[in-house]
């Protein structure tokens, strides 16, 4: 449980994780050996990707995201501290809402894949 909160609260604090993500993971980790937990995140990121790219398609705002996002690491870069991602599209709730997955699910599949024995 440890290594789930240490590995993510980061990502959490910059907005990338819910809460409830940590928390689905820190259930996980009170499970599973570490090395296991390990490869559960590990492929809950890669199937959450495949995820994202679907959604970035079939909103058709991929230029715009990726521009929003190479804007952003400028700015933390430039600026040397870290902010949360997306805040300021909080106040247009269906472009906030357009970022989003629910990761839940790639976590629930990456789960479903180690305990069908796929890795």
């Amino acid at each position: 449980m440890l290594l789930s909160f240490v590995l993510l609260y980061p990502v959490f604090k910059i907005g990338g994780l819910g809460a409830g993500d940590v928390k689905l993971f820190l259930m996980l980790g009170s499970f599973v050996m570490a090395e296991t937990l390990l490869r559960i995140m590990v492929s809950s990121f890669v199937i959450g990707a495949v995820f994202s790219v679907g959604k970035l398609i079939s909103e058709e705002n991929l230029k715009e995201r990726m521009q929003y996002f190479f804007s952003y690491l400028a700015d933390v870069f430039s600026k040397r501290q870290w902010k949360l991602y997306g805040e300021e599209l909080r106040g247009n709730y269906r472009t906030y809402a357009s970022n989003k997955i629910h990761f839940a699910l790639p976590v629930f599949i990456s789960a479903a894949l180690w305990m069908g024995g796929f890795y």
